[in-house]
């Protein structure tokens, strides 16, 4: 594997911080700022929107750039919105600021993964993609509990000076340690066949769709599930990474070998299992203290796996059927912020209309509906690898 991939890591793992970064002050930001834990959580729902909707754009407008130099423009951007999230003088600002620290984002991670998949050979391109996915797992291991640590002793807003600390990091590595990574050739005549690409999209915004119904509200649900508040929830946080960490091995490798149908159904079925176990935790199956604890934990591990073992093979078959076309990624990326709005925005409802046990609730209800749908339109054989997409 070349070691230079691991420097773009440092940029998943930056916007997968910063990302996710208030998601343990969840409920003290909302006091703070003067607005429900239901209307707090739109904070992720403006930033995965706007990611969305602007990612393609952003992708057309430069695709023809070096990699290396869009990567770098969009860890600029996201240093400089942090930075003045922190010093937000209320919601309605904050959720504006958030909403363009979504673009960011949509700048950036679609080249480093065409990036990661042009510094490695076509064998290990699997690989080298759950690697850069990887970052997300740095991010719920180290950078989001670290950001419930510091926003409990420090301020929620302590937690933005800390994801803008982790995108200039990001932004030194990438200038000094990167090469420049042109973009593809166009091909003339190239086209994206959408009857033979939807499905992929679809899988995308249904996993994260399910998964994020949970995440943005940890918080309560460690909370009511196993009695943990603060800088504790930052532990809980943590398991994401643990199950990351695992489902990323499993999807590389998965990957490598084109791995397919049975391989994503099998995922939901995991997602299902762990939403599941939340449920069960949130109506307090087990007895308080450690044994609580553990099965929330075990929900949160199980949930991380699934989530990132369906990650690389989306990525690797989308690559390899586009050739790297920066639209393409982008329109993957589009459809993880979408499923994530989705997700935000069912898990925010549930919360207020029925309380903490209803998220998992609906998260179980989203994963059942996706692995019914992916049981009749995800295709059983690979597609054929179709012309660039410029």
């Amino acid at each position: 594997m070349n070691p230079r991939v691991f420097v773009l890591t440092l940029v998943t793992f930056a916007f997968g911080s910063a990302a996710f970064i208030f998601a343990g002050l969840l409920e003290t930001m909302a006091a703070d700022l003067g607005v429900s834990t239901a209307v707090a959580g739109q904070l992720q729902t403006a930033y995965v929107l706007t990611s969305a909707v602007l990612g393609p754009a952003a992708a057309w407008l430069l695709g023809r750039l070096d990699r290396k130099l869009v990567v770098l423009l969009g860890l600029t951007l996201g240093l400089g919105l942090h930075l003045a999230c922190a010093n937000t003088p209320n919601f309605q600002t904050l959720l504006v600021l958030r909403a363009f620290a979504g673009l960011a984002g949509a700048m950036s991670a679609p080249a480093a993964s065409v990036a990661a998949a042009s510094l490695a050979p076509p064998e290990k391109r699997g690989s080298a993609l759950a690697l850069v996915a990887g970052g997300m797992t740095l991010a719920f291991v180290l950078g989001i509990p670290l950001g419930s640590v510091v926003g409990s002793v420090f301020g929620w807003r302590s937690t933005f000076y800390l994801a803008a600390s982790l995108s200039a990091v990001a932004l030194v590595a990438v200038a000094f340690f990167l090469p420049r990574v042109p973009p593809a050739p166009r091909r003339s005549g190239g086209s994206l066949s959408i009857p033979e690409i939807w499905p992929l999209y679809m899988t995308t915004f249904l996993t994260f769709a399910a998964n994020m119904t949970v995440n943005l509200y940890i918080a309560p649900i460690v909370r009511v599930g196993a009695g943990v508040t603060g800088a504790g929830v930052g532990a809980f946080q943590a398991m994401i990474g643990v199950g990351s960490i695992a489902g990323l091995w499993l999807g590389g490798r998965a990957a490598n070998r084109n791995a397919g149908k049975s391989w994503i159904l099998q995922g939901f079925a995991i997602q299902a299992v762990a939403m599941t176990t939340h449920f069960a935790a949130t109506h307090h199956a087990l007895p308080a203290g450690l044994p609580s604890k553990l099965l929330v934990a075990l929900a949160i591990f199980l949930a991380a796996t699934a989530l990132f073992s369906i990650t690389p093979v989306i990525q690797s078959r989308l690559i390899q059927m586009t050739h790297g076309a920066p639209v393409a990624l982008a329109l993957n990326g589009s459809v993880i912020s979408v499923g994530q709005a989705l997700g935000s925005t069912l898990g925010g409802a549930a919360l207020a209309g029925f309380g903490v046990p209803a998220i998992p609730a609906a998260a179980l209800g989203m994963s059942l509906t996706a692995a019914l749908i992916l049981t009749f339109v995800f295709p059983r054989t690979p597609p054929p690898v179709l012309e660039k997409l410029g």
